[in-house]
């Protein structure tokens, strides 16, 4: 399949209002990081790069993995580029800001 970029943000709902959802989004980031795609946490969502198909998977565990956590509900908003031809990457689009800035 295509090289894509997917950014998400995963707004879990805490199973109890005293939790801190923090938790959940770090067991997202989790996902994430042992799923082995590059990544890019930001404040707001995370970016991971490669395979559409595998990028999407790793969307489905996040959300499950939420659900196993007690959230009764999860919003994920999601953001996609997918390039057929050349590939879409985070190095080539950031390639003008090379500290971040």
């Amino acid at each position: 399949m295509a090289q894509a970029l997917l950014s998400i943000q995963i707004l879990p709902k805490a199973a109890k209002p005293e939790d801190d959802t923090h938790l959940y989004v770090d067991r997202a980031i989790e996902i994430i990081k042992a799923s082995g795609v590059a990544y890019r946490v930001g404040p707001l969502e995370t970016t991971m790069e490669g395979d559409l198909d595998r990028l999407l998977d790793i969307v489905k565990e996040m959300n499950r993995a939420m659900f196993v956590k007690g959230s009764p509900s999860v919003l994920s908003q999601i953001k996609l580029l997918v390039h057929g031809s050349d590939g879409a990457s985070m190095a080539h689009l950031l390639r003008k800001y090379p500290d971040g800035q």
